[in-house]
């Protein structure tokens, strides 16, 4: 387990606190959850980001969406 310090704005820290003191849980556990829920949302990003480069890297054609709904007669 490592720990990081990190400088938060008088803003967020004030809003940080209140959050913990309302719900009774420490200001950790939801810097906790902060980074782990918007780490994620990276991964996931960056993750179909590379996907999309080598995609184009291969030269491989997309095929619309219509198209694809069209061909498995999935149209409205």
């Amino acid at each position: 387990m490592s720990t990081f310090s990190i400088r938060l704005s008088e803003d967020i820290e004030k809003r940080l606190e209140n959050l913990a003191v309302q719900t009774g849980r420490t200001k950790a556990f939801y810097v906790k959850q902060a980074v782990l829920n918007h780490l994620e949302d990276l991964e996931d990003y960056f993750m179909a980001e590379k996907a999309s480069e080598d995609f184009r890297a291969r030269g491989e054609k997309a095929i619309p969406l219509e198209e694809v709904m069209r061909e498995y007669g999935l149209e409205d």
